[in-house]
């Protein structure tokens, strides 16, 4: 009973973390056409410490900032804004539920890196699932073809570099909390924005036709007053977000959180109807269905391999 509890409940941390970062992904979108990446992330991410020192900081103290692991905190910030700058960039020229069922490509990329890094094994029918996870892609993006944009690659590097975030944070994992995680993430975002914002923050490459490149290049400007309250629910949804997902894989099994932030698919289609006005095409509506199924096939495989590995373990209970 106490085992279905917790996984009930990190189910449901990891339902709030999919709404929190839904909401991150419809309001920079939102914003994508007024200011500058880089600038609209700076104050999210100056709000997002705000709301962790005053929720989070009373709880744990100034030890959160304890770290015996400097270098891989640096790495794995480095990719974390380098997701989010790609996922970002994407966002401004494609529809949403394009980009997010794109950027769900991750898993299979997860998957392959831990062959590559971590010497597992895979087997026939995984790497099948991965190729039809690829397949889905490329019918999304349909290279070769009038169709086709640069930006749709820019999810794929989002995935990419968020496989790697999940290789540094199991390395790390086991002698850094979440909290100290959490709490790198929005300094490094806050440092690599000024730094970006001191450099191109003025428009001096402003001038640009393909609106990931606008979002990119765009000047620096004074925020509108009702914007600020995108900016507010942007930190709060993303620092509340990085909270729930670690507590929903710390507090139930993996295989079994995994599936719920799928959750974010159909989230991300409500979102393009409701307020940018588009829905998916046919041919979308089909890599989807593939980028979905195989994802999901990839995350019962491993649950199924974990079943196996723990009835020949002894019990910790």
């Amino acid at each position: 009973m106490s085992v279905s509890r917790t996984n009930l409940t990190g189910a449901g941390c990891a339902l709030l973390a999919v709404m929190c970062f839904s909401l991150n992904d419809v309001g920079i979108k939102f914003l994508s056409d007024d200011y500058a990446l880089h600038q609209i992330v700076f104050f999210r991410s100056a709000i997002a410490l705000l709301t962790f020192s005053i929720v989070f900081l009373p709880i744990y103290g100034l030890r959160v900032l304890r770290t015996r692991r400097p270098g891989a905190h640096l790495l794995r910030g480095v990719c974390v804004v380098g997701a989010n700058s790609c996922l970002f960039l994407g966002l401004a020229a494609m529809p949403i539920a394009d980009a997010v069922a794109v950027f769900f490509i991750s898993p299979l990329v997860i998957t392959v890196f831990s062959v590559i890094f971590l010497r597992e094994t895979v087997g026939a029918r995984r790497w099948a699932a991965i190729a039809v996870g690829f397949v889905g892609v490329l019918v999304i993006v349909k290279p070769g073809t009038s169709a086709f944009q640069v930006a749709a690659l820019l999810p794929m590097a989002a995935a990419v570099l968020y496989a790697v975030i999940h290789m540094v944070a199991r390395k790390v994992g086991g002698t850094e909390s979440a909290a100290t995680m959490a709490v790198y993430i929005q300094i490094t975002f806050i440092i690599a924005c000024s730094i970006i914002g001191l450099s191109i923050g003025d428009g001096k490459f402003a001038q640009q036709d393909h609106a990931s490149l606008a979002f990119l290049f765009r000047a620096w400007g004074p925020i509108a007053t009702h914007d600020w309250w995108i900016l507010i629910m942007l930190g709060v949804s993303g620092v509340m977000g990085g909270f729930f997902i670690s507590q929903a894989y710390r507090i139930s099994e993996a295989a079994f959180a995994a599936p719920f932030e799928y959750v974010a698919m159909p989230m991300a289609i409500m979102w393009g109807v409701t307020v940018f006005g588009t829905w998916p095409d046919r041919t979308a509506w089909i890599g989807i269905a593939l980028i979905l199924g195989s994802g999901l096939y990839l995350i019962w495989r491993e649950s199924r391999k974990d079943q196996f590995v723990a009835s020949d373990e002894p019990s910790h209970l």
